[in-house]
């Protein structure tokens, strides 16, 4: 395996990246004066609506994600030795009940 970093990870290659998104992201835009846009809601037919509705969006679920990571976060002794027992020993429990009730189930 080689040693090089993805071309990805070069510093250089960002700034590449950016432009070209940009410029994809522009040439949609400007295909809208070529091509008429049919939308099933007057709102759709606006100029630039699904660039601004694409970005909003993106912009809500950004904010979503953000607000679910404060509800889902855990302290930092989440995974602490303790917890780490004690889940062991959960399942260890688990899996001997398991194991002793397929026993008994075979004739």
């Amino acid at each position: 395996m080689s040693n090089h970093p993805h071309w990805l990870y070069e510093p250089t290659q960002h700034r590449r990246l950016w432009v070209a998104f940009i410029v994809v992201l522009t040439l949609t835009v400007v295909a809208e004066l070529i091509w008429p846009i049919h939308g099933h809601f007057d709102i759709e037919s606006l100029f630039g609506f699904n660039a601004l509705y694409g970005f909003i969006v993106c912009a809500l679920m950004i904010a979503f994600a953000k607000l679910l990571a404060l509800w889902l976060k855990r302290p930092d002794t989440y995974y602490d030795e303790s917890s780490a027992h004690d889940s062991s020993e959960a399942l260890a429990d688990t899996v001997a009940h398991t194991t002793n009730t397929s026993d008994q189930e075979q004739p």
